[in-house]
């Protein structure tokens, strides 16, 4: 999952949905596998789902000792998101426009600050979808790696 240090203070990345989960099940699963700082990475940080919208969910966090931070540069447009419910093509069309989407100053900013974050502490990566396969935060994990080859990216089995 990520890199251990002798303190047992874990680095690296991971990505997390939330979907299907309650806000205290969600926060008690990041403390569980020591994650110290959650990327918000939805475009905007909303959600008809209590305690997920970004104060209720910075403030839940918080209360477990873990950093919010929302970065909407790596956010996925709306016009994106059906083509990663859809058929392998379209997810796969999907998944490309978003790629070149991180090549926009912004984007590459962002992943070059959160690898950097990753080699001190772990971080989740947020997104809705429980599937990771159905979630751009797949493409930024996949982007972070590139930029850390000594820490892997995976999503924990408790989320």
């Amino acid at each position: 999952m990520s890199a251990t240090l002798a303190t047992n203070h874990r680095v690296g990345f991971l990505g997390v949905g939330y979907e299907g989960r309650s806000i205290d099940e969600f926060v008690t699963g990041l403390v569980g596998v020591g994650v110290t700082r959650l990327v918000d990475v939805r475009m905007m940080p909303i959600s008809r789902k209590r305690g997920f919208s970004k104060s209720a969910l910075s403030q839940a966090l918080a209360a477990q000792g873990i950093a919010y931070e929302h970065r909407r540069e790596l956010g996925n447009p709306k016009e994106n998101r059906p083509g990663f419910g859809g058929t392998p093509e379209e997810l796969e069309s999907a998944r490309a426009v978003y790629a070149l989407r991180l090549h926009g100053a912004e984007s590459l900013a962002a992943l070059d600050a959160l690898a950097e974050t990753a080699q001190r502490e772990l971080i989740a990566l947020l997104c809705f979808e429980a599937d990771e396969s159905r979630c751009h935060r797949q493409v930024v994990l996949h982007a972070l790696e590139d930029r850390m080859p000594n820490v892997s990216a995976s999503t924990p089995r408790a989320h």
